[in-house]
């Protein structure tokens, strides 16, 4: 005779969440007139928003890529004008433009080269949005590291 459970297991049923994902900017200031960037993954509005850090920059990698954070406030229908090394309050960038400034980060983050930085950025503006999304979904996955670099040669056709 086997002995019965006194209790059944309980199961949670998963519901669909109406949350929203973008992304945040958040600006670190540095030194003097300069600042860096922290991107963070959201979800939800208001109180009730998740987040999860993508990366931090610094002064000097932002330094290299302005143009690229300049095109992801701009189409998120900010002015450019509100990235100040001053600035207090997060700045929201939609999803599409956030997945296409974090890849941008990520591939960027390890390189000193201007010339890999300047090929890494035009290619990721080339990229269709569903080529974003999924280099985006590798390279902050399980094997994160070997996607960014991966990407990096593809874009910038350089092994260093």
């Amino acid at each position: 005779m086997t002995a019965q459970p006194k209790h059944a297991p309980r199961t949670r049923h998963l519901s669909a969440v109406a949350a929203t994902r973008a992304f945040r900017i958040t600006v670190v200031p540095g030194r003097a007139d300069t600042y860096g960037l922290v991107l963070d993954e959201t979800y939800g509005d208001g109180d009730n928003t998740l987040t999860s850090r993508v990366t931090t920059t610094t002064p000097a990698q932002l330094g290299r890529i302005t143009d690229a954070v300049f095109a992801a406030v701009r189409g998120s229908g900010h002015a450019p004008s509100v990235l100040a090394f001053t600035r207090k309050k997060p700045i929201r960038i939609d999803e599409a433009e956030g997945v296409r400034l974090a890849l941008i980060l990520l591939a960027t983050q390890p390189i000193a080269k201007h010339t890999r930085v300047r090929a890494i950025v035009a290619g990721v503006n080339a990229m269709s949005v569903e080529e974003t999304y999924y280099w985006y979904s590798k390279c902050i996955g399980v094997d994160a590291s070997r996607a960014c670099k991966a990407l990096r040669i593809l874009l910038s056709g350089d092994r260093d």
